[in-house]
C-alpha cells in the first residue's frame, strides 16, 4: 500500500462515512468495545474511546465509553472474586510480585487503585484481577473505578474527539501524540513509585 493509498483510505470523507455506519448501531459498541478490553487487554482502548467520542460527540461519546469500561472492569473483578478458590488464582496470589502489589492495595485501598486507573497506559486488566485477589472492599474497588476511569476516559474523549481536524492540523496531532506519551511516562512513574514503596517497606520488615 503506497503513500497515496494510504492517504485516501483515511481521507476524511472515508472517516466521515466510517462514523455513519457506527453511528447506525446506536449505543451498543460504544458499550461494548471499551467492556471487551477489560476482557482483552491487548485491543487498544485509546482508539475506541476516541472513535466514540467522534461517533456520537464528546459527551455521549465519553458516557458510553465509562459505561463500557466500568462494566468490564466489575464484571472482571467479580469473575474472578468469585473463582478465586481455583488453583491458577491461589498459584497466582503467592508470586512474590503480586503478593506485594496485594498487601499495598489492602493497605491502602482506595488511593493507588484510584491513581493507576486515571492513567490511560496503565494496566487496568491486571489492576482488576490483583484487586479482585485482595481483600479490598468492593465499595473501594467500585468508587476507584468508577471515579479513575471517569478522569481517563474523559481525558482521551477530550484529547480525540474531532479525528478529521487532526487529520487536517498535523500540528494538532503532533501536541496530542506529545501529550499522549506525556500521560504514559507520569502512568509508569507512578507504578514505579508504589514498586518502590513496596520494595522499601519490604525490606524493612525483613530487618
Amino acid at each position: 500500500m503506497d503513500m497515496q493509498t494510504l492517504t485516501e483510505f483515511f481521507s476524511p470523507e472515508n472517516i466521515y462515512n466510517w462514523m455513519e455506519k457506527y453511528r447506525s448501531f446506536g449505543p451498543l459498541p460504544g458499550i461494548l468495545l471499551p467492556m471487551a478490553e477489560a476482557f482483552f487487554p491487548f485491543l487498544p482502548l485509546f482508539l475506541f474511546v476516541a472513535w466514540n467520542a467522534n461517533v456520537y460527540g464528546l459527551f455521549v461519546g465519553f458516557l458510553w465509553s465509562w459505561m463500557g469500561a466500568v462494566s468490564g472492569a466489575l464484571l472482571v473483578f467479580f469473575t474472578i472474586r468469585s473463582l478465586q478458590h481455583i488453583r491458577i488464582f491461589r498459584w497466582l496470589q503467592k508470586q512474590p510480585k503480586t503478593q506485594h502489589f496485594l498487601q499495598w492495595i489492602e493497605e491502602h485501598g482506595f488511593g493507588p487503585l484510584f491513581l493507576l486507573l486515571c492513567f490511560p497506559f496503565t494496566p487496568s486488566s491486571i489492576i482488576n484481577i490483583v484487586a479482585a485477589l485482595s481483600k479490598v472492599s468492593i465499595y473501594q474497588f467500585i468508587l476507584a473505578v468508577m471515579l479513575g476511569k471517569m478522569v481517563m476516559i474523559f481525558t482521551i474523549s477530550f484529547i480525540g474527539h474531532d479525528i478529521r481536524s487532526l487529520v487536517k492540523q498535523p500540528v494538532e496531532l503532533i501536541m496530542m501524540t506529545i501529550f499522549i506519551l506525556f500521560l504514559w511516562y507520569i502512568g509508569k512513574k507512578i507504578e514505579q513509585k508504589y514498586a518502590k514503596r513496596l520494595t522499601k517497606k519490604n525490606k524493612n520488615n525483613v530487618e
